[in-house]
């Protein structure tokens, strides 16, 4: 979670802006699909230290200015599954708190603690870069 000094408008429009990943996101480094619930995004990410990985996830909730939220999977459900959220919560006209995370389930999660971690920090350059970005 991270206090953006800009409007939660402001914010949703880089967060959703997915063609511009590449120029500000060192995480997420690319998505492509429908902002519509339902939809499959093609999402590629970076995490820190790791392997470049690629995945499919479904997107199960896009409320505009407010939340984002899409599900995966690896390989088959119940093995390593994924439920990655942000969320955008108005302090005043000038000012999100922007909240970011994932659920973790499944049989690998236990087995997969570098992973996890570097996830984390991915998780945090990208809050500071989406920040950054937003506040320029």
């Amino acid at each position: 979670m991270i206090r953006i000094y800009a409007p939660c408008e402001k914010v949703w429009k880089i967060l959703t802006d997915f063609e511009s990943y590449p120029s500000w996101n060192p995480f997420i480094r690319f998505i492509s699909g429908e902002l519509k619930e339902g939809q499959k995004l093609q999402i590629r990410i970076s995490p820190p230290n790791e392997k470049e990985m690629s995945f499919s996830p479904v997107l199960i909730r896009s409320i505009p200015g407010r939340e984002l939220r899409w599900s995966g999977k690896l390989l088959f459900k119940g093995l390593f599954d994924g439920e990655h959220y942000f969320g955008l919560e108005e302090i005043d006209e000038n000012t999100t708190l922007f909240v970011h995370g994932e659920y973790f389930s499944g049989l690998l999660v236990g087995l997969m603690p570098s992973v996890l971690e570097q996830t984390k920090v991915g998780f945090e350059q990208m809050n500071q870069a989406l920040k950054k970005t937003c506040e320029a």
